[in-house]
């Protein structure tokens, strides 16, 4: 086996979160592994004059992957640490999805100057998001509501969030907050001198394909790697994530795709429900499917959703 591991990761307080997990995981299976870490700016960081709620064909394809992914290639890192929902749906020749660890919480969670979660925002409320995802869910259960674009990590958006005399509140994943400690199942969470009321929309939204699992990236030519890498792998993690990244190959998607998905595994079966919005509707495709295999059910849920 390998004696040293090398991870490469954005530099963000929630990336470099999410790396610390990792790192602790590959401690506790290796005790005597070294663990190296290697940050990187990726587009998507640097760029935050993007309009990622302009959806574009390939818009938002490996804006913040593909650094990463060019240092797997060329041999820098040894594995790359994502938020499985961040990557797009094909990924570079001789790179593969190794490993996830264990789901975290999947819902959104708005975070608002006011009381009573999305029906307690006043009318014509004006609602932060860089998701495209989110913006036409909230459309649908809110369409009153004004969505503008709202870039950057967890703590900057929370901080325009308060310097901002007419936004109402912003949606961010449960999964980043509470890896950052932040408490949102108090109802509320303080930032600086700002504290903001934290409502689950897991009863309202979708989540995105992806959402709450942290995924490991290597090269397909490094077996001692993908050996390593394969004692973290959560299973049952993984066939969710089987089911909803073969979703998003169905219907050829990136990351900016405007779907939404809930996937439960129960007495051995997989069920998917999902949503797809498209252009001109403001309501949803649906779909549900449930079976054994998981690339089946998300067959069947795509075909329901007009893909192949």
């Amino acid at each position: 086996m390998i004696r040293s591991i090398t991870l490469g990761t954005r530099a963000s307080a929630l990336a470099m979160a999410q790396t610390e997990l990792t790192r602790a995981a590959l401690l506790a299976a290796f005790p005597s592994l070294e663990v190296r870490v290697e940050t990187f700016v990726t587009q998507g960081d640097r760029k935050l004059d993007l309009e990622l709620l302009q959806r574009t064909p390939g818009g938002g394809k490996g804006l913040f992957t593909r650094e990463l992914e060019e240092a797997l290639l060329d041999g820098r890192i040894d594995l790359a640490v994502h938020s499985l929902k961040d990557l797009p749906g094909h990924m570079p020749a001789g790179l593969e999805l190794v490993a996830v660890l264990e789901r975290a919480a999947t819902a959104d969670v708005l975070l608002s100057k006011h009381p009573g979660g999305l029906a307690g925002l006043p009318q014509g409320s004006l609602i932060g998001t860089s998701s495209i995802r989110r913006a036409r869910q909230l459309g649908w259960r809110r369409p009153d509501l004004e969505v503008c674009e709202w870039r950057g990590n967890v703590q900057t958006r929370l901080r325009k969030l308060g310097q901002h005399a007419v936004c109402a509140g912003i949606v961010l994943a449960q999964a980043g907050l509470d890896r950052l400690g932040f408490g949102v199942a108090s109802g509320a969470i303080a930032f600086e001198e700002w504290t903001f009321q934290a409502t689950s929309l897991g009863g309202s939204m979708y989540p995105a394909i992806g959402q709450g699992v942290i995924a490991l990236q290597a090269a397909s030519a490094r077996a001692e790697v993908r050996e390593v890498a394969a004692a973290l792998n959560h299973s049952h993690t993984w066939v969710a994530v089987r089911a909803e990244r073969e979703l998003q190959r169905r219907l050829a998607g990136d990351c900016t795709l405007p779907v939404g998905v809930h996937t439960r595994q129960q007495n051995g079966l997989v069920e998917m429900e999902a949503v797809l919005f498209v252009e001109g509707r403001s309501e949803p495709l649906a779909a549900h499917a449930s079976g054994v295999v998981a690339e089946e059910v998300a067959a069947e849920v795509a075909r329901q959703l007009g893909g192949e």
